[in-house]
């Protein structure tokens, strides 16, 4: 009977580990991607059990042991960047020069949440230089309206629908726009961010919707989204910095994809998984809300933030501008098969690079 139930395990963390390479775009397949973390843990119990209670010289334990094995050094490769034990993929900095340093506060609100003091107490306390608001309705528009007089230059899109957006900004915005790149109701923000000191940021807010049952039933739309993007930022030698809700994870094919593409470097790589949602429930928590930036910046602080009433933690992200220093670099690149796969995605939701507004106009 034991054996039984740790064949049926083994079977289990074979499904799990195994679906997701399978590129197919159904939201039941490419919701294993999600929770890599909680697979880990699940397999390591079963090892655990499995060498306490089943006996070990017999050849269906070794096998048991073997595959349960194989399959958490997999998911623990996914994984390890996100924790202390990887290298840092960009530097620190030892030293911030104000002029030259960018403080931008990304926060899933919950269309439904009326807790706009928390998130108001939050900008006040830290004073990032823009906050951007996903899911933000007209009720948060006028909640957050007493923002307007330390930020004045703002783009607005409230919306009733989940994928409301609006940043507020400290710093002067240029060439401001909302687009719609692949749904109708799904807008994504673009402008230039000018520094203190005069240099000028590629800026690409986004919350493209997930692959889910009450959503859309695959993840074709958020992925051509988010590689539209990365086509369009691969192109510029400019700074750039792209932020939101991608809703994807940090460790997903699809969000591997992006950053091979964009070229775009992940502060949280050697720093920690700074996971935001969810909010309420530990056990099921992974990092859907990102920002990623190109080799011109050093990390000053990363900070996860709670918000009140909403399901998603805040992320409070500071860079320094450094373009003439080593900042750091990607281990990743793009081969031919990725630039085709990536075409490939794009084609199936009919958007490119060029549907990406080129701000520099």
């Amino acid at each position: 009977m034991e054996l039984t139930l740790f064949i049926l395990a083994t079977l289990l963390s074979t499904v799990i580990t195994l679906l997701p390479l399978w590129r197919c775009e159904a939201w039941w397949v490419r919701g294993l991607d999600f929770p890599r973390v909680q697979f880990f843990y699940l397999i390591l119990t079963i090892i655990v059990l499995a060498l306490w209670r089943l006996d070990l010289w017999a050849a269906s334990s070794l096998g048991i042991l073997t595959l349960n094995t194989a399959y958490l050094l997999y998911h623990g490769w996914w994984i390890l960047p996100y924790t202390r034990f990887h290298p840092a993929e960009v530097a620190a900095t030892a030293t911030e020069d104000a002029p030259s340093t960018i403080t931008i506060l990304s926060s899933n609100v919950l269309a439904t949440n009326r807790h706009a003091d928390c998130l108001i107490e939050l900008v006040e306390r830290h004073q990032p230089d823009i906050l951007v608001t996903l899911e933000s309705t007209h009720w948060w528009e006028q909640q957050l309206a007493v923002l307007e007089a330390d930020y004045p230059y703002t783009i607005k899109c409230p919306l009733d629908n989940l994928y409301g957006m609006h940043v507020y900004s400290r710093l002067v915005l240029k060439n401001s726009r909302i687009e719609y790149l692949v749904q109708d109701d799904v807008p994504s923000m673009h402008c230039l961010v000018e520094l203190a000191c005069g240099s000028q940021i590629i800026t690409h807010f986004i919350h493209p919707a997930p692959p889910s049952p009450t959503e859309n039933e695959e993840s074709s739309e958020r992925d051509a989204e988010l590689l539209a993007v990365a086509d369009k930022v691969a192109d510029t030698q400019l700074p750039v910095i792209v932020a939101g809700d991608l809703n994807d994870v940090a460790w997903s094919p699809t969000t591997r994809l992006f950053r091979k593409i964009s070229g775009l470097l992940d502060p949280r790589i050697g720093r920690g998984m700074f996971n935001t949602f969810h909010a309420e429930h530990w056990f099921i928590r992974w990092p859907l809300d990102h920002l990623f930036h190109s080799h011109h910046f050093r990390v000053s602080q990363l900070q996860r933030l709670t918000l009140k009433g909403s399901d998603h933690f805040a992320l409070l992200s500071r860079l320094s501008f450094k373009p003439n220093k080593r900042n750091g670099y990607s281990e990743l690149s793009a081969d031919a098969d990725d630039q085709q796969w990536a075409k490939e995605k794009m084609h199936q939701e009919n958007v490119n690079k060029s549907d990406v507004p080129d701000l520099t106009e």
